[in-house]
């Protein structure tokens, strides 16, 4: 298993081509699910585990890898499967997402695919904690939605602080006051919206994924929609189903209406975030998930370009 991720860094190289690798594992239940390679650090077999006295259920103990301490969460049970009873003879998939390192226990790892963003498709609805679904030779694969399982275990920072709250309002009759966030986590749109919405007084349009956005936004190009007029900037995530972050970015481009459109790259690829990339097509900022304050901050500098005084 040492050797599975030994290429990663030469996949920074899908970036921008609206592909991605995903890591495939097992669960208790033996279906097929994925992570972005992205995402992953090192797979290992499931070490000694300390207990957490009253931590969360979900958390299985700490783990001293590599000189660190880190959580290692049971990820079956996390999305209401059932847990892992016998830790012997399972594999630990280390992550970072947001910022932080934590590990998930899975029954098994299968292999590495590569796929296109096109491939992969918005999962059924009530899917709770799914980000999409595909299929490789016939076998569905489920991607999980990490950002809602790290939410609801770690939990997640809530609103802006006072002091960047204080210079957050902008003025109601400001002319570009609506916001279009893209993100297929319903945890990240909810947490992006609240800042938004309720902590900033702005309105928000949302899209699970690239493709919608962009149809959406031609929509409103030839139909000659009142919002593309109030619209600020565009808050996209980059892993996508159906079109990824970047190549939304690089077709707004394309499109005279969207050629200055302030674009801000929200992901919480954190770890092997490629800023080459993010200036090659076109955005304007890259930001780490989730910090509200950043966010919040971000947002003010963008609208303050969009209605100058």
């Amino acid at each position: 298993m040492s050797d599975l991720l030994t290429s990663v860094d030469k996949r920074t190289q899908l970036a921008g081509h609206n592909r991605l690798e995903l890591l495939t594992f097992q669960l208790v239940d033996q279906q097929l699910y994925g992570i972005n390679v992205f995402k992953v650090r090192e797979v290992l077999q499931c070490p000694q585990l300390s207990p957490v006295p009253r931590g969360h259920p979900v958390v299985r103990g700490l783990a001293t890898i590599r000189g660190n301490t880190l959580s290692i969460l049971d990820l079956s049970l996390a999305i209401g499967g059932q847990s892992v009873v016998d830790t012997q003879n399972t594999f630990v998939i280390i992550t970072e997402y947001n910022g932080s390192v934590q590990g998930f226990l899975v029954s098994e790892v299968d292999r590495i695919v590569n796929l296109d963003w096109k491939q992969v498709k918005l999962p059924p609805i009530g899917a709770s904690y799914l980000t999409a679904i595909t299929y490789v030779n016939d076998v569905m694969i489920e991607v999980i939605d990490i950002e809602r399982v790290l939410s609801e275990v770690m939990g997640a920072k809530e609103g802006v602080s006072a002091p960047v709250l204080a210079n957050a309002r902008i003025k109601q009759s400001a002319e570009k006051n609506l916001i279009l966030v893209v993100d297929d986590s319903v945890v990240a749109r909810q947490q992006i919206c609240h800042t938004i919405e309720e902590d900033m007084g702005l309105e928000t349009v949302t899209q699970q994924n690239g493709q919608q956005a962009l149809d959406m936004l031609q929509d409103w190009i030839i139909k000659k929609d009142p919002r593309l007029k109030r619209l600020a900037m565009v808050i996209s995530d980059i892993e996508m189903p159906e079109m990824d972050g970047y190549t939304l970015t690089t077709r707004l481009r394309d499109l005279t209406q969207f050629r200055n459109m302030h674009i801000i790259l929200h992901t919480s690829m954190s770890g092997v975030f490629n800023q080459s990339m993010v200036d090659r097509v076109g955005a304007n900022k890259f930001l780490a998930k989730f910090d509200p304050d950043r966010l919040a901050m971000a947002i003010i500098e963008a609208l303050q370009l969009a209605n100058p005084d």
